[in-house]
């Protein structure tokens, strides 16, 4: 976990950051198992990598202001872009397998930025801002459309869905973009909607997570689709029956350790029917029949 200030790296356990003095949320322990832990706030100190300065600015929307200097360059999804100085130069880059990105519906181009000059970006929603610093060779995997920028230094890349149950239930789309450390710190924002909670899996640690709610993970958790039914604790067929009728899904994400997990109080789901259904996430079979007929999910 990362000091919520300063975002230096936190030691388990940690209750001050060793780098700005900040105080951490504490960790709420029943028995073995912890909690997960809330962002307390977006990041309030600047960022600094290389060249360019990030700032987190506003409480309800937040945006990324970015002062790039000359060297370090961004990519960032090219829809959040807010403003920019006429002077930041902007390009983009392909992807490896666009074809497999069309047919899913999805970008097939990722927008670049290179300074010097400022430029800001927002997902136009309610959420808090995560900042992730990525060592040579660590790699984390986010959900589809929730990564803000990354310094070029931070390799991009994105996996099919693993599993015929993952790729039908899981409901958190086709693909999964990976993320992977190079050359010195990298630099990852992501946006969760809503407010924003850190869970560390130890080897052998589970959690069921509804499938709209994960927002990233080390690359070392992995990810599968169970029923309510094989939740332990769902309470059997009636367990199932409850969570139908209250509008629950009925499949849930399960992680198993060791890594993090970042997850998100707020999922978007299209109106619904009182007393309908919520079935969580986006329909990963929705994702191709929209791409091939125009439907928009």
């Amino acid at each position: 976990m990362n000091c919520p200030t300063c975002q230096a790296p936190l030691a388990p356990g940690a209750k001050f950051c060793a780098n700005c003095g900040a105080a951490v949320a504490a960790v709420t322990q029943i028995g073995s198992y912890s909690e997960p832990v809330p962002e307390l706030s977006n990041p309030k100190a600047p960022i600094v990598a290389g060249d360019m300065t990030v700032k987190i600015e506003g409480e309800l929307v937040p945006v990324v202001d970015i002062e790039l200097g000359r060297q370090q360059t961004i990519y960032f999804e090219h829809h959040i872009l807010l403003w920019k100085q006429p002077n930041v130069t902007l390009g983009f880059m392909g992807i490896q397998n666009a074809g497999k990105r069309l047919f899913a519906g999805l970008q097939i181009f990722i927008s670049t930025a290179q300074g010097p000059g400022n430029i800001a970006f927002s997902r136009e929603a309610p959420g808090q801002i995560v900042a992730l610093r990525l060592a040579p060779g660590q790699q984390v995997d986010v959900r589809e459309h929730q990564f803000l920028f990354a310094t070029s230094n931070v390799a991009y890349d994105f996996y099919w869905q693993q599993g015929l149950a993952n790729v039908l239930l899981s409901r958190t789309g086709l693909f999964i973009d990976r993320f992977t450390g190079q050359q010195g710190d990298g630099l990852l924002l992501l946006h969760g909607y809503g407010n924003v909670f850190e869970k560390t899996l130890g080897p052998g640690d589970v959690i069921d997570v509804e499938p709209g709610a994960w927002l990233w993970k080390d690359a070392s958790v992995r990810m599968e689709t169970v029923s309510v039914l094989q939740s332990q604790g769902a309470g059997g067929l009636l367990g199932a029956l409850g969570a139908f009728v209250g509008g629950a899904a009925l499949t849930l994400n399960r992680f198993h350790g060791p890594g993090r997990i970042g997850m998100q109080s707020m999922t978007y789901h299209p109106p619904a029917a009182e007393g309908a259904q919520q079935a969580g996430g986006t329909s990963n079979i929705g994702n191709v029949l929209g791409s091939l007929f125009g439907n928009q999910q």
